[in-house]
């Protein structure tokens, strides 16, 4: 299998296909940005070129790496444009037929050699490579939240994933100055195995009045060390994130912690979604991609 030099990335409207999206073409990648959503892909856009403009402001890149990464970018709202990409990375929706339906409509599109990457954070690697003609060149590529920041990437493959590709993908996440780690198609992988129930039990303190969520992410942050409190963490993923994990995590582990508790969905319904809503846990008063 030939080296990976043209990536894809499927859901570059959102604010995980974004950040994808900056890691590769910040590693010198050729990168397509696709997704159905003409109007999310010209914010992107302009959420990327602000994250590339104030890295050069602290010295993390030059103003010459900035013009060569953006010119690495190519939005797309067709998946033909996807066609000669070496690699296709999906970040959309965390649920099953969506991700099933999308790499089947890319299997005809990409060239034979082409990888599927999934993004996923709780599904199983092998349902979502089920029935897409090439079993063997899907694997799990799950990236942290925010990807243009946070270096780690669960690498897993599907029971008919085939050592090469996986070996390939490997190859590429090195490759883009991130640190893989190999887990099995198992619920949640290493991540969000803990870190679901953890955020729904920091959701349910909330609920019962132990804290405020201001109060109980200082505590987290302050006492265990962690960059952001559990429910920031939230609203940085969003809070309707949050209830898909919990639906697609629920179901195979029936571990009562990794419900969503009933606060998580009144807050939903009430349109409290997080950052990109200005409200959830915590208010905001902007929208800038986190890290720009």
């Amino acid at each position: 299998m030939s080296a990976i030099r043209k990536v894809g990335v499927c859901g570059a409207a959102g604010t995980m296909g974004a950040g994808i999206a900056i890691v590769s073409a910040r590693a010198g990648f050729d990168t397509v940005c696709y997704d159905v959503d003409q109007a999310g892909l010209a914010r992107a856009a302009t959420q990327i070129a602000s994250f590339f403009a104030r890295s050069v402001e602290r010295g993390r890149m030059t103003e010459a790496e900035r013009e060569a990464a953006l010119d690495r970018l190519a939005p797309v709202t067709e998946l033909e444009g996807l066609g000669d990409c070496d690699l296709v990375i999906e970040a959309v929706f965390e649920d099953l037929p969506t991700k099933q339906a999308l790499f089947r409509a890319l299997d005809p599109v990409c060239k034979d050699g082409t990888i599927f990457a999934s993004n996923t954070s709780t599904l199983s690697i092998t349902q979502i490579a089920s029935g897409c003609g090439r079993e063997d060149r899907v694997v799990g590529m799950h990236f942290c939240l925010p990807a243009q920041l946070m270096k780690l990437i669960e690498m897993s493959p599907g029971l008919n994933t085939s050592d090469e590709a996986f070996e390939a993908a490997w190859a590429w996440t090195e490759a883009a100055g991130q640190t893989p780690v190999r887990t099995e198609d198992r619920p949640g992988f290493i991540l969000n195995a803990l870190l679901v129930p953890f955020n729904n039990d920091a959701i349910r303190a909330v609920e019962a009045g132990v804290a405020s969520p201001a109060d109980i992410d200082t505590a987290i942050k302050a006492a265990l060390g962690y960059r952001m409190g559990p429910l920031e963490l939230i609203d940085l993923i969003g809070l309707d994130t949050q209830i898909l994990l919990s639906e697609a995590f629920y179901p195979v582990t029936l571990d009562p912690r990794a419900a969503a508790p009933p606060l998580l969905r009144r807050m939903v319904a009430a349109g409290r979604l997080g950052r990109k809503s200005g409200r959830g846990f915590h208010d905001y008063d902007d929208s800038r991609m986190f890290g720009a």
